[in-house]
């Protein structure tokens, strides 16, 4: 007997089994729920208190508690795609009721929330300005999609009945007691870069509640170039509608421009609870002027080699604030010496010139051209600050001395013109003894 003939009537047998086998076995089992549906309930999460003139992110937490009551596993049936309890394109939408809020965010599209699961939203809102504390109710809608039945057909197919719902929650919405902060007007007083002044606010409280120990702070923004030197100013109480003038002393970096910078100011203040609350920052803008600087206007003085000499500088303030009691002081550096290089100038308003007048000495082996000197004015600002402006450069020419000058600085010519005058005076002199001898 060959191999085939041995083969052939195996693999017959082999294949009749797997056919037995698979008509024998039993239909695999499928899963069906007879009941269930979601059950949905919404808070606020965290701390449902908000605090008037605020835009906060308000967080709503949304639970599914629904419970799947009845399961059916056997075989034939077609497992489903959902369960009932399983609530589907949950759409959120808050509106504001009759609570003092803005709703700033449109209704939400969250997904699917499952049995025992929750879903948080997240709702940008506006505390009204004006909002008296309370508690308000704000309506919260909720839209969601569930399967209500699945039916079968045959061993294959399912149809499946969705029903849609449309859930209303009132959520319990707190506003504290609490002011609400307005910057009326803003009053600067010899704000200048490089200098000091205060800035005087007015401030008003427009919210429905007062403040008790209230405090207004100013702060400085970012990288203003005001800087507030007092910080603090004390109100006390601060009754709804009431206003009240702040004044604070600022400082000015060197490097601030003539242009309006940005400060901030809240006030710190308990409330009708005795909680301790900060008004949202109400930002302002500072007009700075600029800074003192000092122009020389005079033309270059002139001095000679070998020459001791007094020159005149005319300083022009061209800055926005008065310089008082200004002073300037010039460095004499080589070939000049001075014992006199200070001169008081007074005060110079913005446009206003002083003159000063210096001692220079020369050597007698300078190079004869124009030099620039060093010079600074020192003065005093308006809140009596001593301050020192930016060098100032003056301009001193050497010069070649002409005429009868220059003859009477060159040493050969005083040599002779002195052998001259001696010879000539004891010429005299003895002239004079002869006449008396005779």
């Amino acid at each position: 007997m060959n191999y085939n003939q041995i083969c052939k009537p195996l693999m017959v047998v082999v294949f009749g089994l797997l056919i037995a086998a698979l008509v024998a076995s039993p239909a695999l089992a499928g899963t069906k729920y007879m009941s269930g549906s979601p059950n949905l309930t919404a808070s606020i999460a965290g701390s449902n208190e908000f605090t008037p003139g605020t835009t906060v992110q308000m967080k709503v937490l949304i639970q599914n508690t629904g419970l799947n009551t009845i399961k059916m596993v056997q075989s034939g049936i077609v497992d489903r795609d959902d369960v009932p309890s399983t609530a589907k394109m949950v759409k959120v939408t808050l509106g504001a009721g009759d609570a003092p809020v803005l709703i700033k965010s449109d209704p939400q599209m969250i997904g699917d929330i499952k049995a025992s699961n929750n879903s948080q939203v997240p709702i940008d809102i506006r505390v009204r300005d004006d909002a008296k504390a309370g508690t308000y109710l704000v309506p919260l809608n909720i839209e969601y999609t569930y399967l209500a039945d699945a039916d079968q057909q045959g061993t294959d197919s399912l149809t499946y009945r969705y029903v849609k719902k449309d859930l209303q929650i009132e959520l319990p919405f707190v506003v504290k007691s609490a002011i609400n902060l307005d910057v009326l007007s803003v009053t600067p007083e010899n704000i200048n870069a490089g200098g000091s002044g205060y800035v005087t606010l007015k401030l008003k409280n427009s919210g429905t509640d007062a403040g008790m120990k209230s405090i207004a702070k100013l702060s400085r923004s970012g990288s203003s170039p005001v800087v507030p030197v007092d910080s603090t100013v004390y109100i006390g109480t601060f009754a709804p509608g009431q206003e009240v003038d702040a004044k604070f002393k600022v400082s000015v970096s060197k490097d601030g421009e003539p242009q309006e910078y940005p400060l901030s100011v809240l006030v710190s203040y308990e409330n009708a609870d005795g909680e301790t609350l900060d008004t949202p920052s109400e930002d302002f803008g500072v007009p700075v002027g600029s800074k003192v600087s000092f122009t020389v206007t005079s033309p270059a003085g002139e001095t000679s080699p070998g020459k001791k000499q007094a020159i005149e500088v005319t300083y022009r303030n061209d800055g926005a604030a008065t310089a008082y009691s200004a002073e300037a002081r010039i460095s004499a550096v080589d070939p000049f010496t001075s014992n006199d290089d200070l001169a008081y100038l007074g005060d110079l308003k913005p446009g206003e010139s002083g003159t000063a007048k210096f001692e220079i000495s020369t050597a007698s082996d300078a190079t004869k051209k124009t030099y620039g000197l060093d010079s600074e004015i020192r003065y005093r600002d308006a809140l009596d600050n001593s301050q020192i402006s930016d060098t100032v450069k003056v301009p001193i020419s050497v010069v070649t001395r002409e005429g009868i000058t220059s003859l009477l600085g060159n040493p050969v010519v005083l040599a002779v013109l002195l052998v001259i005058i001696l010879g000539g005076g004891y010429y005299l002199y003895t002239r004079r003894q002869k006449k008396q001898d005779n």
